[in-house]
């Protein structure tokens, strides 16, 4: 039996997220279902993060064990069968016993907002057309380094154990009409990214003090924090593992 990692990248739109699920559409059953046809048997993978329904993702991973033969055209053959908005970018030799969700190191997310009508980035950004003090975002951004409890951020009805996280980066960036919410950490809640960045976009309004915002994070209570923010602004941009981890295996196009 071989571990093989896979590395895509998908657009969040028309799924009820990533994660397989009963009586839904997801991007990890569509996975799942191309690499059982080419395969000829049931393949169930085993993602790396699991993003909500809308959330796009410039880089996933997931693993899948199998005792058959890689077809040399593996790569061409997968995207032909996955849908349009799902891509395989990648399949690497790993360890028997790597697992996709425990060795990622970090994962980094971008939220995109657009500060004038673009009908091109309708699906890839959150309209939000106001004026913000930028200051004031970085300074949110800087504090939510300071903290790893993020119990205020999680949606309810998850079933972690712990609401620790080790943030690594959290920035913003200004190009143009562009505003990007920028953010490092070994491991996210569910909602976490989109609470952060809720929450932050009031302090950028004159809405929330800073001091409001130390006060909503230590009180671990997510009816202090803002998720009104639409999915299709946020990116799952890339899951690190350790150097040397992944090697990557050549198909024939």
């Amino acid at each position: 039996m071989s571990r093989y990692f896979i590395e895509v990248g998908y657009k969040g739109a028309q799924y009820s997220g990533f994660q397989v699920q009963d009586n839904a559409h997801t991007v990890q059953a569509e996975i799942d279902r191309a690499l059982s046809l080419l395969l000829r048997e049931t393949i169930v993978s085993t993602g790396s993060s699991r993003t909500d329904a809308g959330v796009n993702a410039q880089q996933n991973f997931l693993h899948f064990d199998t005792e058959l033969p890689l077809h040399p055209q593996f790569m061409y053959k997968i995207n032909a069968i996955l849908p349009d908005d799902v891509v395989l970018r990648g399949i690497y030799n790993v360890p028997p016993d790597a697992n996709s969700r425990f060795a990622a190191l970090s994962r980094s997310y971008e939220y995109i907002l657009y500060t004038r009508k673009d009908p091109f980035m309708k699906d890839r950004g959150y309209f939000f057309p106001y004026k913000m003090d930028i200051a004031a975002l970085q300074e949110a951004a800087s504090i939510i380094k300071e903290y790893s409890d993020f119990t205020t951020f999680s949606k309810r009805n998850t079933q972690v154990k712990t609401f620790i996280c080790a943030i690594a980066e959290s920035y913003w960036t200004v190009d143009g009409e562009r505003i990007v919410y920028n953010v490092t950490a070994n491991r996210f809640l569910r909602g976490m990214v989109r609470g952060l960045v809720g929450t932050m976009l009031r302090v950028g309004r004159g809405k929330l003090s800073q001091d409001q915002l130390r006060s909503a994070i230590e009180s671990k209570d997510c009816t202090n924090a803002d998720f009104a923010v639409p999915p299709q602004g946020l990116f799952l941009m890339k899951v690190r593992y350790p150097d040397g981890f992944l090697q990557p295996i050549s198909f024939d196009r």
